[in-house]
C-alpha cells in the first residue's frame, strides 16, 4: 500500500529504526485516520530527508514506526529569513503557513511603534509551521521564534544578513532587486497601520537594507509575505 500520510517527528531516521510515537501522533494515526500494523505512513525530521516508515505497532495511546527506505533526501531552503509584524490570529497563521511553503528557513514575528497583537502564541504558531511542511511535502521546518522588539532586533543585526525593507510607502515605485546578491537575506514586513517614520528612517539608513515596492498597490500584510517572498524567491532563491 502506497504511503499518503506524511508526519514530523523528532528522531534521527535511518534503516531499520525503530520510532516511538507521542500520544498525539498515536491518536491521529490509528484513533482518527484507522492505520493498522503494517500501513506505511511517510516521516521527516528537518534533518534526514524523508522515509517510509511502517507501523509495528498500532495503539490509540502509543505506538512505533520502523524506517524502511528513504523515499527523498533532505531539502533546505536558502537563508533567509521572514520579519513580520503579528495581526489577526488567523490572518497570522496564514502568514506562517505560507512561509513555510514557501521557503522562509526561519519566521521571526516582531513588535513594532503600531504592531496591534502584543503577544503570540509561539507554540501554536510552530505547530502551524509543521502542519504546513507536513501537508506541502517539505522536508525542512523552519524555526518560528518568540515576539521581539523590532528595535531590538536591528541593534543586533548581523552584519552579512542583507535586509528586503518592504515599505509602503515606495507603492508605484519600480522594484529595486536587481543586482543584488545572494547569501544571507531577510524579508521585513509591517503591520497594517505602517511603520512609523522613525522605524523607517532607521530601517532605510541601515547599511544592508534594500528599500523595496511590492508593485502599484498598498497590500494587506498577509498578501504582501506571499508577493514579498515570490519576489524575492525569484530573484535571488531556489526558484531561478
Amino acid at each position: 500500500m502506497t504511503a499518503k500520510i506524511r508526519l514530523y517527528v523528532d528522531h534521527p531516521l535511518g534503516e531499520g529504526q525503530s520510532l516511538a510515537l507521542t500520544r498525539e501522533q498515536a491518536h491521529y494515526l490509528f484513533g482518527v485516520m484507522r492505520l493498522n500494523v503494517g500501513d506505511g505512513v511517510l516521516v521527516f525530521n528537518g534533518q534526514d530527508g524523508e522515509w517510509r516508515t511502517d507501523v509495528a505497532i498500532a495503539n490509540k495511546r502509543n505506538g512505533v514506526l520502523v524506517c524502511q527506505q528513504q523515499t527523498a533526501p533532505q531539502r533546505n531552503p536558502p537563508d533567509l529569513w521572514l520579519i513580520f509584524a503579528p495581526i489577526k490570529k488567523a490572518r497570522t497563521d496564514f502568514i506562517v503557513e505560507k512561509a513555510a511553503e514557501m521557503g522562509a528557513a526561519r519566521i521571526m514575528p516582531v513588535q513594532t511603534q503600531y504592531t496591534n497583537s502584543e503577544r503570540i502564541r509561539q507554540d501554536r504558531l510552530q505547530a502551524h509551521a509543521v502542519e504546513a511542511a507536513e501537508q506541502c511535502g517539505g522536508t525542512f521546518v523552519p524555526e518560528v521564534t518568540d515576539l521581539t522588539k523590532l528595535g531590538t532586533l536591528l541593534d543586533t543585526w548581523p552584519e552579512d544578513r542583507q535586509l528586503m525593507f518592504c515599505d509602503e510607502t515606495e507603492a508605484g515605485s519600480a522594484t529595486r532587486l536587481a543586482g543584488a546578491t545572494p547569501g544571507p537575506w531577510a524579508i521585513l514586513i509591517g503591520p497594517e497601520g505602517g511603520f512609523s517614520e522613525a522605524e523607517r528612517t532607521r530601517l532605510a539608513a541601515l547599511p544592508q537594507s534594500h528599500v523595496i515596492s511590492l508593485g502599484p498597490r498598498i497590500l494587506r500584510a498577509d498578501t504582501a509575505v506571499v508577493a514579498a517572498l515570490t519576489l524575492w524567491q525569484m530573484a535571488l532563491g531556489d526558484w531561478q
